[in-house]
């Protein structure tokens, strides 16, 4: 008797979508199954190790750089595998999420690299998932066009030779997918996200030259990579394309990964592309990892936490020092401004602010950076020409000038600033413009004149959660309390509804986002990631 057919994937509680059935193809939701059998076992492991370490640091309030793998960092021998043509150049890259009209603007940017972002950029909505697989598919095709309803614009891919390279960003481990499901359990988001594209791409990309590059988000250790390593050879042996072909690169932005860089382009080596260091997520792995540390791991407001502060100095720099040591690329983190077509003063301002930090990155090392505008594009590429002039990157740059103990990436107590009583306002209210749009379907957001994605959210209830729990007391006397989140949060809300109306504010999710901020802000249970409540909210 002949063994069963394995179980199919099962589509739940979603609405079908128009040309879905071009994404969720027979052969690929079985490519999917297939991910998920053979690797979500161990990606449930993981978890429960993050969980495992998380204690011993609220046990110790300390980290170090790993015994086990001295002799990894020690060993001067290996290196990640040479930069694809693609990737050589990396000197700006623009982020954002895979909806029509960002796909052709991104492509068209003039940037070398569009981060294709299924992660911190994009709300998971069962639409956003399928139909940004199939706008990437359309992309790569070349049969995506858009017009603008309102306006009536009208947008179509520039040549082939213009366009940015892709790098897509799959979800983090800790996500699922509730709408895909195999006898009732749900798929990572993250085998989601990078099987279909893998499946329905990889052969399509090598073809035309580039290839399937992923960037890797929240990466907590080097067995995380490796578990990705082990996705990869089994992807790449699954579709018949020769191993190595995939590339990834990771964000160092966990404080725990800031620790294990080596060991994570080790692990990765056959598939390494390089580093990248992610600013707000890196603060908010802070927070969550030494909350209970007491006041010498209390930030001060965000806006105050530059790339200039001494740990984050030490971070950056440690990154560009381990990447150019092994061959990797090191990319920079991201200018988040949105110019305004109405201030030009304002955007003197902040284009000069963006172009001391491209500037900073291209001098300390770096190799690329982000931005979240096509605006800013020429601004960072400017840095990164007077630096790079012809080279496609600056890796013989060894660094070898740095060095960073393991108690520099945690002297929070360097910073000489605290927290004010505007932070915890601007918490609030970027909190809870932020949460409204997500929910909504919306992971990229303009609010303030800045790009926010899910990561501004960690940040702003993390800190909110800290400045309470580690009793602070504002410039004006006022204590960090339960109590006066409440008070700023009600005034928050009552703002919005007078600046956009009744009708408007009744129409949106203001006061689920209200509620929802309160709700990981105050829980004395502190929730690992904001987006695990609010997908349950998710429509």
């Amino acid at each position: 008797m002949s063994a069963p057919a394995p179980s199919p994937l099962a589509i739940v509680d979603a609405e079908p979508l128009p040309r879905q059935d071009e994404v969720l193809t027979d052969a690929a939701l079985a490519f999917v199954a297939e991910l998920h059998r053979q690797f979500t076992p161990r990606r449930d492991e993981l978890l429960a190790r993050r969980g495992e370490r998380r204690a011993e640091i609220a046990r110790t309030s300390t980290l170090d750089f790993l015994p086990e793998t001295a002799a990894i960092r020690a060993d001067d021998s290996w290196k990640v595998a040479p930069a694809p043509a693609a990737l050589n150049d990396r000197r700006v890259e623009i982020t954002g999420p895979t909806d029509r009209k960002m796909t052709i603007n991104a492509l068209n940017s003039g940037a070398k690299v569009w981060l294709a972002d299924f992660e911190d950029a994009s709300a998971p909505t069962w639409e956003n998932v399928v139909l940004g697989q199939l706008n990437l598919i359309d992309a790569y095709t070349r049969s995506i066009d858009f017009t603008d309803p309102k306006s009536g614009k009208s947008y179509a891919l520039r040549p082939a030779d213009e366009l940015a390279t892709v790098v897509t960003r799959p979800r983090g481990w800790h996500l699922n997918e509730r709408h895909l499901q195999l006898d009732g359990t749900p798929v990572p988001g993250a085998l989601v996200d990078f099987g279909l594209y893998f499946f329905h791409n990889a052969q399509r990309l090598t073809d035309l030259g580039n290839g399937p590059y992923f960037y890797l988000p929240k990466t907590e250790s080097h067995l995380e990579a490796r578990l990705w390593n082990d996705i990869f050879v089994f992807a790449q042996d699954y579709v018949g394309i020769p191993q190595g072909t995939v590339r990834a690169t990771v964000l160092i932005e966990t404080i725990t990964a800031a620790y294990e860089m080596e060991e994570i382009l080790y692990e990765l080596r056959d598939h390494a592309s390089g580093l990248n260091a992610g600013r707000w997520d890196y603060l908010f792995s802070i927070v969550k990892n030494f909350r209970d540390g007491g006041s010498k791991f209390v930030l001060p407001d965000r806006n105050a936490v530059t790339m200039t502060a001494p740990f984050m100095r030490a971070y950056t720099e440690l990154l560009v020092r381990t990447c150019h040591r092994r061959g990797a690329h090191a990319i920079g983190g991201m200018a988040a401004f949105i110019p305004s077509r109405r201030d030009a003063e304002v955007n003197k301002v902040a284009f000069e602010k963006v172009k001391a930090d491209k500037d900073r990155e291209a001098n300390d090392g770096f190799d690329g950076s982000w931005v979240a505008h096509p605006d800013l594009v020429p601004i960072a590429m400017a840095s990164f020409d007077a630096v790079l002039g012809a080279k496609p990157n600056q890796k013989e740059r060894l660094r070898e000038d740095v060095a960073v103990a393991a108690g520099d990436l945690i002297a929070i107590d360097t910073l000489d600033a605290r927290p004010t009583y505007d932070g915890l306002h601007n918490a609030v209210a970027v909190g809870i413009r932020y949460i409204e749009a997500w929910l909504r379907g919306m992971g990229a957001v303009a609010i303030f004149n800045l790009m926010e994605d899910a990561a501004t959210a960690e940040i702003s209830r993390s800190q909110i959660w800290q400045w309470i729990n580690a009793d602070v007391v504002f410039e004006n006397g006022k204590h960090a309390t339960a109590e006066l989140a409440r008070e700023v949060a009600a005034e928050e809300l009552a703002a919005i509804r007078t600046e956009i109306g009744d009708e408007a504010f009744i129409a949106g999710k203001w006061q689920q986002a209200h509620d929802l901020l309160l709700q990981v802000s105050l829980d004395q249970d502190y929730a690992d990631f904001l987006t695990l409540p609010a997908y349950e909210q998710l429509g």
